[in-house]
């Protein structure tokens, strides 16, 4: 398993949320990552994923 990291930012940049969680695979953190970005309401917040080598999974402003 490896840990990915998702943070989101108001405009203003005040951090909203800044979260690990293990996956298997890229393609499954991106999964998981949607979900919580669905889930906590943070679809039209900046927002990024990154994987443990530091590529941006996703990324919106």
């Amino acid at each position: 398993m490896r840990t990915y990291k998702l943070t989101a930012y108001e405009k203003d940049g005040t951090l909203i949320t800044d979260e690990s969680f293990t996956a298997e695979t890229d393609e499954a953190a991106k999964v998981i990552g949607r979900e919580m970005i669905e889930k906590q309401n943070l679809s039209n917040q900046t927002h990024r994923l990154a994987s443990p080598a530091g590529k941006l999974l996703l990324f919106h402003v």
